[in-house]
């Protein structure tokens, strides 16, 4: 078992308090809190080896570069790819979404299909919808059902030799739902659509392995694990990425340019146009390590003990509600209590020092369906505790009596 209160000291954030009040933080599904290590490496890279990569001959430069690609390696290990040249560093989850569909719109052609979920951010949603109305291609929707759930069946209706790609996320940023990824891209390969696997909300919480998922493309952020923002991965397949055009032109990208043609570097360089953002990239690395040092199985059993505990806890008020209670999700809790919208439950417990996500959590149709504004989520750590709920039901209580 971890020593939860060694996790503690590690953040150096949870020390401090919010309008007076110790900070208690159930933001996670936006962005994790960071751990000294990361916060200490970030600066140790400007102070001892800042310098450009892939360029140079000179030693900073040299130093640089083969701290980048350890990273790159780590993520490769941790993601179990088959090749470090499949693990391509983006700016975010959104950037490699957007990265695959932009490259869809020279594959795809009028009356071929692209699937999305029900349950899907919109960073899984727009670039789709935007690339249909490129190519003519059409959307279709996999529905889901009162507790969160995408129907299966209802999926496996949907697909056909004209589904070219499926994209879907593999937990639920709004409810915690767990989907079935593994049985979807079977699935799709069966009727030979490529799958992209949103890990945004995934990452934190579990270890993915894409060549046991055999999915085609992985995307996921740095910063909902603990690393820097402005990082991210996306992982694809080397026959995919060589399929696919380059996303954009500039530096490093290129082999040759001449004012009559260029011809394209070889992966992963072929996407990694310009300069990257170095430090981030290393230090994704670093946060990798951290959490592989914990344990996922261990980060694992303490988030699912504080799931089991918030839902019961929450229950206990009366006339709240729970959206999302499918059998398989994550520490993710989103909620609402009669009569009264969640930006007001937020901004009161906030004042207590609480700090929780209110909205529709960038999935308005999921909104839609529950005919809803938004909710009220909480959405826990490893580094949080039983003790930490308590205080926000007897905050969420307070604010009940305030504005009932």
């Amino acid at each position: 078992m971890l020593d939860i209160h060694q996790i503690r000291a590690d953040f150096p954030i949870l020390n401090q308090k919010v309008n007076g009040k110790p900070l208690i933080y159930f933001d996670n599904g936006a962005t994790s809190q960071k751990p000294k290590v990361v916060i200490d490496a970030i600066s140790k890279y400007y102070n001892e080896i800042n310098a450009n990569i892939h360029r140079g001959v000179h030693t900073l430069s040299q130093l640089a570069t083969d701290a980048y690609e350890e990273a790159r390696l780590k993520v490769q290990n941790h993601i179990n790819a088959k090749h470090n040249y499949e693990v391509l560093f983006t700016s975010g989850t959104t950037f490699g979404i957007n990265l695959v569909a932009n490259g869809f719109a020279s594959i795809l052609k009028s009356g071929d299909e692209v699937m999305v979920s029900a349950l899907e951010h919109h960073s899984n949603i727009v670039p789709w919808q935007m690339l249909c109305e490129k190519t003519g291609a059409t959307l279709k929707v996999i529905p889901m059902n009162e507790n969160g759930e995408l129907i299966q069946s209802e999926y496996e209706k949907l697909l056909s030799e004209k589904t070219k790609i499926v994209t879907v996320n593999h937990i639920s940023n709004a409810l915690g739902t767990i989907n079935p990824v593994k049985q979807m891209i079977a699935k799709a390969h069966q009727v030979g659509a490529a799958v992209l696997i949103d890990g945004a909300q995934a990452v934190p919480h579990l270890k993915p392995d894409v060549q046991d998922l055999d999915c085609d493309f992985y995307a996921f952020s740095g910063h909902k694990m603990c690393g820097p923002t402005g990082t991210g991965i996306l992982y694809g397949k080397e026959e995919w990425l060589n399929k696919l055009p380059p996303y954009q032109g500039g530096g490093e990208m290129i082999k040759e340019v001449t004012f009559e043609k260029t011809t394209y570097a070889d992966l992963p360089h072929k996407f990694e146009a310009g300069t990257p953002h170095i430090a981030g990239g290393i230090v994704l690395g670093t946060a990798i390590d951290y959490l592989n040092k914990l344990g996922f199985e261990n980060i694992q059993e303490l988030e699912n003990e504080l799931l089991a505990y918030g839902t019961k806890r929450l229950l206990e008020i009366e006339g709240l509600k729970i959206y999302g209670t499918a059998p398989k999700k994550t520490a993710v809790i989103s909620f609402n209590i009669e009569g009264i919208h969640p930006y007001d439950i937020g901004s009161i417990i906030d004042k207590l020092g609480i700090a929780v996500r209110t909205g529709h959590h960038c999935t308005q149709p999921i909104m839609n369906f529950y005919g809803i504004p938004g909710t009220i989520r909480a959405s826990f750590s490893f580094y949080n505790t039983k003790e930490e709920i308590d205080s926000m039901v007897e905050a969420l209580k307070k604010a009940q009596s305030m504005l009932s």
